[in-house]
């Protein structure tokens, strides 16, 4: 898949993402127990890794932000080349 068809799959959930952190994140307390906070991991994964991968991602890193789940520094991983 091209990259520029990529960037246009993943844009409507960056944008959902990037309204998230404008208008509801600021009215809610911060809770995040992660850096980068899940939203912007979200953003990153999406657009480093695409949909289903980045989605993958995502999904993990959500799962586990919780009180008995993990917390500090958790980038996204870096995307693997074939050379």
């Amino acid at each position: 898949m091209s990259y520029e068809l990529k960037k246009i799959i993943v844009y409507p959930f960056v944008l959902l993402i990037r309204g998230y952190q404008t208008f509801i994140s600021p009215l809610l307390p911060s809770s995040c127990r992660y850096t980068p906070t899940c939203s912007h991991y979200a953003v990153e994964a999406l657009q480093t890794h695409g949909l289903l991968k980045g989605g993958w991602l995502v999904a993990k890193r959500i799962a586990t932000c919780n009180p008995w789940g993990g917390s500090g520094y958790d980038p996204v991983p870096p995307k693997k080349t074939n050379n």
